[in-house]
């Protein structure tokens, strides 16, 4: 039932025994979430001699070279060890949007630790995936194990799974409301408070717990508290029209990217010939290199001239898609929130030129939401994502929603995917 008058859920009681499981989903969520974070630095140290501070200002310090071997060692771990994932645990689940847009939401747990672990290692080597995917997966596979154990019914443990996958992306990032927006609208696909409960429960238990280990800051650091203007609310207007288009085909190209996946052997050839591919690529924009985390916070600051701004917004999605082609698995959010970030400086650089009066930075986070929200297909996740991880943006709100709006309406009419949904097989799509 829905508000008003919602005070149960005939699908998922919200019994003590729910409960208890909720409780124990964060607390383990959290930790892995800990967890498979220090699996990625390590790599990342390895990788690139990451000891702290900026990740691309350690890659871009790091010689041609070693970026190459890195690339070439994160082509062999990663071919290697999914092409033993999927021949020998091809029956067992571990897609949680598919599992619970079209399953029972019950995930394998091996799997989805030998991939989750594969994915950070690979993500810590440089490769162009985001690193959300794997915390938000476990997440959901500890909460399938839980929900055994605590022997809950079919709808709860839906339910118990989408929570867990929200806290997931909630711990590591620091975003415990945007983690439960996330379990809500994107993986759950309803607000009603019987599933806002426990959602926003986990993400918060989970944040708390990954505090052990992860700091409790704003994930980008020293943004400044940018300000509302008439030149940036004019522009998310037209910049919602563009960036909605141009999130039409970065959609489309993750779609093509999930259905033209290596598979088999292949693997052992494409992602090593991708991967070299980026390394060169990565010789003139080292920034390519891992999640886009460095991009989007750059963006955010201002920094950057017009010509890389494009350069990156460009070729971020390309290689991005390139790289999941290839047979790797991994996430999309940061690369999408990057490619918005600049992309929004690129086209409020540009803007400046006509009607000048405001920073580069403030277009940025504007264009992030704007993107995130449109490929997502959830505009209420995409704006309060950018504005929890940045800890800015809140004098921007207005202009934010405006674009993200327009671009969000424009990719539901026109294909109506997002980059979770078009990563299903076609026929599920169809079915969905």
């Amino acid at each position: 039932m829905e508000q008003p008058n919602a005070t149960s859920d005939p699908d998922t009681p919200q019994s003590a025994r729910f409960w208890l499981a909720v409780v124990a989903t964060g607390v383990v969520t959290g930790l892995f979430g800990d967890f498979l974070m220090w699996v990625l630095y390590w790599a990342e140290r390895v990788g690139f001699s990451y000891v702290g501070g900026s990740v691309q200002a350690a890659i871009t310090a790091t010689g041609e070279v070693r970026r190459v071997v890195a690339l070439v060692a994160a082509a062999a771990i990663g071919s290697v060890a999914w092409y033993l994932i999927r021949r020998f645990l091809a029956r067992e689940h571990a897609e949680i949007d598919e599992a619970l847009w079209t399953g029972t939401g019950e995930l394998s747990f091996r799997r989805s630790l030998a991939t989750s672990l594969t994915s950070e290692v690979v993500v810590g080597l440089g490769a162009s995936i985001g690193r959300e995917a794997a915390p938000k997966l476990m997440g959901g596979a500890s909460a399938s194990v839980l929900a055994r154990w605590f022997r809950l019914t079919p709808g709860q443990v839906r339910l118990l799974v989408a929570c867990g996958g929200g806290a997931g992306l909630a711990c590591v990032y620091n975003v415990p409301f945007g983690g439960a927006l996330f379990t809500a609208e994107v993986l759950y696909g309803s607000y009603a408070l019987p599933v806002a409960l426990p959602a926003l429960a986990t993400s918060f238990i989970a944040t708390t717990v990954a505090w052990a280990y992860l700091p409790n800051r704003a994930t980008y650091v020293d943004v400044p508290l940018y300000h509302f203007s008439a030149t940036i609310m004019v522009w998310s207007l037209v910049a919602g029209v563009v960036i909605g288009l141009l999130a039409v085909f970065y959609v489309r190209l993750i779609g093509l990217a999930a259905h033209y996946r290596a598979r088999g052997a292949n693997v052992f050839w494409t992602m090593p010939l991708v991967f070299l591919v980026l390394a060169g690529i990565g010789a003139w924009f080292p920034q390519l290199f891992g999640n886009g985390k460095g991009i989007a916070h750059d963006a955010f600051l201002g920094v950057g001239s017009i010509g890389l701004l494009f350069a990156l917004a460009m070729l971020k999605p390309l290689v991005t898609a390139a790289v999941l082609g290839a047979g790797a698995s991994g996430g999309v959010f940061t690369p999408f929130l990057a490619t918005g970030a600049v992309l929004g400086a690129f086209l409020g650089a540009a803007w400046s030129h006509l009607w000048p009066g405001a920073p580069v930075g403030a277009f940025a986070l504007v264009g992030a939401a704007a993107m995130i929200g449109a490929s997502m297909q959830a505009p209420f996740v995409g704006l309060v994502l950018v504005m929890e991880l940045a800890h800015s943006g809140y004098d921007l709100v207005v202009p934010m929603i405006a674009a993200t709006v327009i671009a969000t309406l424009l990719v539901r009419w026109i294909d109506g995917y997002s980059i979770y949904s078009a990563r299903l097989p076609y026929a599920e799509r169809v079915h969905d």
